[in-house]
């Protein structure tokens, strides 16, 4: 995996803040972001391998060195080089407006990482 991370929210966490803005007094003409915690895509193999027991087994944990990133970002479509991470990079978003709305918090990524893992067992193909 390469050392990459990303802001973590949960989707019931984007109904729950859409639902707000639409009720709320103070929301016309204002823009909420939802983002959460931000977690690297370590953290989140270990928040699986800790969190799923046996059925977390599989989930990988190699790392990708930076330069192999780099490399391979050569070789893509040139369109999805605008969107390649940058290994290293931590992006920090303010969710200071959406928190302004009674009662919005967005979940811990480690719930939100464990419920979608969940959900995908739950629902893989047989």
């Amino acid at each position: 995996m390469p050392r990459v991370g990303l802001e973590v929210v949960d989707v019931r966490d984007l109904v729950d803040l859409r639902l707000r803005a639409m009720t709320s007094p103070h929301a016309p003409g204002q823009r909420f972001l939802a983002a959460g915690e931000f977690v690297r895509m370590a953290d989140m193999a270990r928040i699986l391998l800790e969190g799923l027991g046996p059925q977390g087994s599989s989930v990988p944990t190699r790392r990708i060195p930076d330069f192999a990133v780099r490399l391979a970002d050569r070789f893509t479509d040139p369109t999805l080089r605008e969107i390649t991470p940058v290994p290293g990079r931590r992006n920090r978003h303010s969710t200071e407006n959406a928190r302004r709305l009674p009662g919005w918090q967005p979940r811990p990524a480690r719930e939100t990482v464990l419920d979608r893992a969940r959900s995908l067992i739950a629902h893989r193909a047989v």
